[in-house]
């Protein structure tokens, strides 16, 4: 995982790059599991869209890390 990247001459930390990358794959399996009806068997589909999302950014970070 790199420390540091520059982006347009600031220094930002690379979790950023990685929730950015986070948010696409999130909508697309948030826009897939809407119409098939998926939040409608959890208690709490909010809870479930943030848990999703923290999933999907834990696994793009630890999947990049040597």
């Amino acid at each position: 995982m790199l420390r540091e990247v520059d982006l347009f001459g600031g220094l930002v930390p690379s979790l950023l790059l990685y929730f950015l990358a986070a948010i696409p794959l999130f909508l697309a399996i948030d826009r897939l599991a809407s119409p098939l009806g998926l939040y409608r068997l959890v208690w709490h589909p909010p809870l479930v869209r943030l848990a999703l999302f923290v999933c999907l950014f834990s696994g793009l970070v630890l999947a990049t890390s040597p």
